[in-house]
């Protein structure tokens, strides 16, 4: 099971909102690529970046960060947040991204979603965001009454082997992860799912790592380890059933 430190770009700067809300910002770090370099040094093979900027209509806004940090040797770069062409998936894969998230068109284009996977396979993530079982889009700002299970459910049919579901009720909130959900979101898909959202504590993920490969592929979690938590080292020892 692979640990994904998260980190979320506004303005070039490394950040955490709260529950999505541009207006409750936190700034950890200046230059993303020391984060990266950090957590690559800790041990992680990945990291998990949202371009909020990107998020919320600003496509370009972050892409010398994200430059700096796919040169990071040693350390894969997920990346989503404003992903709505093949033009802006080209671009990113220009600039060294390892795995693209795709959100917002993944709901309102399913055609697109699917001519997407075609092209860009193994390169493309799922990326589901729920409160309270409806799909939220737009940077969470909008719904359009989609449910997580009627996206969840033709993710296959479209292309996808992956997908990072993210519970926005608890994401970043530290209240810890709600098992059902995630357990729910794998049977719903027929595949493994990357947990986001709600991972607080070490035995969080200790918790998630018994659930076995058929329904956890990953987990991702910024704000816990931001304000120490616990440590990226620590994380994945637990995700290996280490103590």
């Amino acid at each position: 099971m692979e640990f994904f430190p998260a980190i979320d770009i506004f303005n070039g700067n490394v950040v955490r909102l709260s529950q999505g809300d541009y207006n409750r910002v936190t700034i950890y770090e200046e230059d993303p690529s020391v984060m990266a370099r950090a957590f690559r040094d800790a041990g992680a093979s990945w990291i998990h970046v949202v371009d909020l900027n990107g998020a919320r209509g600003e496509a370009g806004v972050n892409d010398e960060a994200i430059r700096a940090l796919c040169e990071t040797e040693g350390i894969g770069i997920e990346v989503g947040g404003g992903v709505r062409s093949i033009e802006r998936i080209r671009e990113l894969r220009e600039l060294g991204v390892s795995r693209i998230v795709l959100g917002t068109k993944l709901a309102r284009d399913p055609e697109f979603a699917r001519q997407a996977a075609e092209q860009f396979g193994e390169y493309l993530v799922a990326g589901v965001d729920a409160k309270d079982g409806i799909v939220a889009v737009q940077g969470w700002m909008e719904t359009d009454g989609l449910t997580a299970d009627d996206l969840l459910a033709n993710l296959s049919d479209m292309g996808f082997r992956h997908v990072v579901y993210t519970d926005i009720a608890r994401d970043g909130m530290q209240t810890g992860i709600d098992q059902a959900t995630y357990r729910h979101a794998a049977e719903v898909a027929g595949f493994p799912v990357v947990v986001s959202g709600g991972v607080s504590t070490l035995d969080d993920i200790k918790d998630i790592a018994s659930w076995g490969e058929g329904i956890v592929e990953g987990i991702i979690s910024g704000r816990a380890i931001y304000e120490g938590v616990f440590t990226v080292e620590e994380a994945l020892a637990a995700c290996r059933g280490e103590e």
